[in-house]
C-alpha cells in the first residue's frame, strides 16, 4: 500500500494533510497515535461506497490488531474503538440500539425543541455584549457556539446542567488526539462516571427526555411472563453498557460537531464577505451556508473506525481485513473529482451537491435533522443582531482544535460590529 502517512496528532493544518491524503490515493495507509497501522479514505466516491459497503464492519471483533493483542492498553483512540454502542454494532445488533434510540428520538421530539432552541439563542445572545473584554471582543465560540449545542442535547437527554461543562471539557479531551493516551481515557471513565449518575437520576425521577425513553425502551413482542415483561423484551431493552455508550455517543456528536459546524459557518462567512451579503440580502438562505460549510469545512476531519471483513480493494488499492480505517469526511468535502475544479472555493450558491459529512449508509447520523435545525436558527440569529460581526484577528492566526479528529478553530475572537 505504500509508505504510511503519520497522522498529525495534534490537528495543526487539517485541510492541508486532508488535501494530502486524497491526492495522493483514495485510500492511504497511516500511522495512528501509539504507531498503530490504519487507513483513510479521502475521496467522495471511493468514500460513500465504502460507508455502506457490506462488507464492512464496526465491531472491534474485526480489528485485527486488536485481536492480535497489538493495541496497546493504554490508547488515545479506545473509545472510538471499544465503547459499546451503536457505533461499534453490526447487523441486527445494530438494528437493535439504533431502532431502540430512534422511537425516543423523534421528529416530533426535534420539531418540539424549536421554541426552546429559539428561547435559548436569544438569551444567549442578549448577554454576548456583556462577554466582550476591554477591546470589544468575545470569543463566539466560547460563549455562543458551544453553549448552544451542549444547551439542546442536554435538555433533549434530561442532563442537569450541574454536568454539562464537566461533560464538554471531558469529551474535549477524549476525542483529541493530541491527548495523551492516560488522559483521554480517564477522560472516556470521567465521562461514563457522570452519564452513571444521569442514568440514575432519570431511573429514579423519569422525564420527558431522551434518557428516561431509552431506559423505558423494549423491543416488540407477543407474550409476557408473570412479571409483564417477555424474554424478547429484556433481550431487546439497552443494558446498562449499551446505555452509557449511546449516551456518550450522543453527548459527543450532539454538542462537539454542532459547535464545530456553527464556529466554522461564522469563520468561513467572515472570510468571504460576498458570500454573506448574499444571505443578508435574502438571495440565498441560511440552509445553503449551512450545507456548504458541512462539505467545504466538516465538523468532523477524519472518523474512526471501519474494518474491511475481507481484504478490499478501493481504487486500485487494496485495504486488508482488520484494518482500522478513518473515514476522511474533510477531504472528501474538497474532492474536485465529486465537485469540480472549484472544489476548494466556499460557495453557498452552490447546487447539486451532496456532502457526507453526517455520514452514509446504515450509520447514518440520527442526529442530523436536529444540528441542522440548531445551526439555521443560531446563524439566522446572530446575524439578525449583529451583520457587522468581523474576526477580532486575522484568521491566519485562529488556534486549530487539537487534534485530527474534530475540524474547527479552539478560538473564534470576534467584533460584534
Amino acid at each position: 500500500m505504500g509508505t504510511a502517512h503519520p497522522m498529525d496528532p495534534s490537528g495543526a493544518a487539517v485541510q492541508a494533510e486532508a488535501a494530502e491524503l486524497r491526492e495522493t490515493a483514495a485510500a492511504c495507509p497511516v500511522l495512528l497515535p501509539g504507531g498503530v497501522p490504519g487507513t483513510v479514505i479521502s475521496r467522495h466516491r471511493e468514500l460513500r461506497d465504502f460507508l455502506a459497503d457490506p462488507k464492512v464492519a464496526k465491531n472491534a471483533r474485526h480489528f485485527a490488531a486488536y485481536q492480535r493483542g497489538e493495541i496497546p492498553a493504554q490508547w488515545q483512540l479506545h473509545a472510538f474503538a471499544l465503547v459499546n454502542g451503536m457505533t461499534t454494532a453490526d447487523g441486527d445488533d445494530h438494528r437493535r440500539l439504533r431502532g431502540l434510540a430512534t422511537k425516543a428520538f423523534t421528529p416530533r421530539r426535534v420539531a418540539a425543541l424549536r421554541p426552546w432552541i429559539e428561547r435559548l439563542t436569544g438569551d444567549l445572545l442578549a448577554a454576548l455584549p456583556e462577554r466582550r473584554d476591554a477591546d470589544g471582543v468575545v470569543d463566539l465560540r466560547r460563549w455562543f457556539a458551544y453553549p448552544l449545542p451542549m444547551g439542546v442535547i442536554c435538555e433533549l437527554l434530561g442532563v442537569d446542567p450541574a454536568y454539562r461543562d464537566r461533560l464538554h471539557g471531558l469529551t474535549h479531551r477524549m476525542v483529541s488526539t493530541s491527548s495523551t493516551a492516560a488522559d483521554a481515557m480517564a477522560a472516556q471513565a470521567g465521562i461514563h462516571e457522570v452519564l452513571a449518575r444521569v442514568v440514575a437520576d432519570r431511573r429514579a425521577v423519569p422525564g420527558d427526555d431522551l434518557t428516561s425513553a431509552l431506559i423505558a425502551a423494549r423491543g416488540e413482542s407477543a407474550a409476557e411472563g408473570p412479571d409483564g415483561e417477555s424474554g424478547a423484551d429484556r433481550a431487546e431493552r439497552l443494558s446498562d453498557e449499551e446505555l452509557t455508550g449511546t449516551l456518550l455517543l450522543m453527548i459527543v456528536a450532539g454538542h462537539e460537531t454542532t459547535l464545530n459546524l456553527i464556529t466554522n459557518a461564522v469563520r468561513a462567512l467572515c472570510g468571504h464577505p460576498e458570500q454573506l451579503a448574499l444571505v443578508l440580502a435574502g438571495e440565498v438562505g441560511w440552509d445553503a451556508v449551512v450545507e456548504e460549510t458541512l462539505r467545504w469545512d466538516s465538523p468532523v476531519a477524519t472518523f474512526p473506525f471501519r474494518y474491511p471483513t475481507t481484504d478490499l480493494v478501493v481504487d486500485g488499492v487494496t485495504v486488508p481485513r482488520g484494518t482500522p480505517v478513518l473515514a476522511g469526511y474533510a477531504a472528501a468535502g474538497r474532492d474536485p473529482r465529486e465537485y469540480g475544479p472549484d472544489a476548494g472555493r466556499f460557495d453557498v450558491t452552490r447546487t447539486g451537491t451532496r456532502h457526507l459529512s453526517f455520514g452514509h449508509g446504515a450509520h447514518y447520523c440520527l442526529g442530523a435533522p436536529l444540528a441542522r435545525l440548531e445551526a439555521v436558527i443560531a446563524l439566522r440569529d446572530l446575524y439578525a443582531a449583529h451583520p457587522g460581526l468581523r474576526l477580532a484577528v486575522p484568521d491566519a492566526s485562529l488556534p486549530p482544535l487539537p487534534g485530527f479528529i474534530g475540524n474547527s478553530v479552539a478560538a473564534l475572537p470576534v467584533h460584534l460590529g
